[in-house]
């Protein structure tokens, strides 16, 4: 019974990224409409068509590998620029591009500018970011109801837990009589304190605190505490130095200054302020995972030649994403309020991860359009600023060769995160 919870909600979360996508797609279309831009084809999924119809000058369907998405805009390409130049394999491979393009290229489009190429640059930025910003839209809006309804779990600057020794030995649990007491220990913390203030500096929230230890090393610390409601001055300590996990990469172990306690924990409810704050620590966490993709997708292959374990710090792909949220559903482990609240959580993780994926400046990725856009203005008011000939368009076409080699890097990679997702999937409980 418990497999078939976790396949039904792995297929359930499945479908909701393929909505995701869905809205993505629609994020470009409709900004691309409004400004005039022919769209002749809107599609979920690639390869062989399972269904379409027709609407207006739009054809909408769905295919049979549900992977992805696009939205076809006319005029991607603009012309070939006139005037001789060296033919290279590179122009001829972008002008065959070109021309398969243009042949669904009428007159009445040029003439009419409904071609991508000859909007205007803001025009093009709404457009080309319209994708990633639905998706961070969706992220948003699940967010909030979330932390809105069920609440966060966050730190707070009450202590729970005091560690009473520095333990030398790391394969032992238990303080030995040689073992030195932690600096919370040696300075008189006690489970329950408020810490008031680190160092002189007000504490408002257990995240400052934690970045005002790990910076402190090994320096000198002075606390202050609530304690039955008065203030209390702890005996000055010094923290210690040891490997903790990153705040951005929790994979990855950084020296940092070590105090020995745990803060209790609390279900706090909040607004569109309190998601903000956690999009842009998600968004900085995301964009480590980001530079480091290509190195943990290689430790991923690695590791299913030699067999070892899947970490949970390990990228995934929609599969493996899926499969997660439905091993969280059928855990005995949480009740269903914290369910339902961790399953858009990921749901809402994914979107801002597409979001941000897309922004990456390299094409096929609509940051490489959005680059591209970019290039074109500066490179034309530049030319008009210094009295020049204006360049004219941008050839996008030039980096299709970019565009295949990052697409292929990306297929590759998604092929081998879904095989070892499958094969060795990621266990959370």
């Amino acid at each position: 019974m418990e497999t078939l919870t976790v396949i039904g909600f792995a297929v359930a979360f499945f479908a909701l990224i393929m909505v995701s996508v869905a809205l993505h797609e629609i994020g470009h279309m409709v900004p691309a409409r409004l400004f005039g831009v022919r769209v002749p084809r809107y599609f979920v999924g690639f390869g062989p068509t399972m269904w379409s119809t027709r609407r207006g000058e739009t054809e909408y369907g769905v295919k049979w590998f549900p992977l992805g998405g696009f939205v076809q805009l006319l005029g991607m390409y603009p012309p070939r620029p006139d005037g001789r130049r060296r033919r290279t394999r590179l122009a001829e491979f972008a002008d065959s591009a070109r021309a398969a393009e243009w042949e669904e290229i009428t007159p009445t489009d040029v003439e009419q500018e409904r071609l991508f190429y000859q909007k205007k640059t803001w025009q093009k930025l709404v457009v080309m970011a319209g994708g990633p910003a639905m998706n961070l839209l969706i992220a948003f809006v699940l967010l909030l109801g979330v932390t809105a309804t069920y609440g966060v779990v966050r730190p707070q600057t009450t202590i729970a837990y005091v560690q009473a020794c520095i333990i030398a030995d790391p394969a032992r649990t238990e303080c030995a009589p040689s073992d030195p007491p932690s600096p919370a220990a040696a300075a008189g913390l006690r489970p329950g304190d408020r810490v008031v203030s680190f160092n002189g500096t007000q504490i408002t929230s257990y995240a400052q605190l934690s970045g005002l230890i790990r910076a402190n090393r090994d320096a000198e610390a002075r606390i202050v505490v609530e304690r039955d409601g008065a203030l209390v001055d702890l005996t000055p300590v010094h923290t210690v130095v040891t490997a903790l996990p990153d705040t951005l990469d929790p994979s990855n172990r950084v020296q940092g200054g070590w105090l020995g306690v745990s803060p209790q924990t609390q279900l706090v409810r909040g607004g569109p302020v309190d998601v903000l704050g956690d999009m842009w620590t998600m968004t900085q966490q995301s964009a480590v995972a980001l530079v480091q993709f290509p190195l943990k997708v290689w430790h991923v292959v690695w590791g299913l030649v030699t067999g070892q374990p899947r970490s949970v710090y390990d990228p995934i792909s929609i599969v493996g994403a899926s499969t997660v949220a439905g091993q969280v559903v059928a855990s005995g482990e949480v009740g269903l309020p914290q369910k339902a609240a961790t399953f858009f959580s990921l749901l809402a993780a994914v979107n801002l991860f597409l979001a941000l994926f897309n922004f990456i400046p390299l094409p096929p990725l609509d940051g490489g359009h959005i680059a591209g856009a970019l290039y074109e203005w500066l490179r034309r008011t530049g030319a008009r600023l210094f009295g020049r000939r204006d360049p004219g368009f941008f050839d996008t076409a030039k980096l299709l060769p970019v565009a295949y080699a990052v697409g292929a890097l990306l297929l590759v990679s998604g092929v081998v995160l879904i095989l070892a997702d499958i094969v060795s999937p990621v266990q959370l409980f």
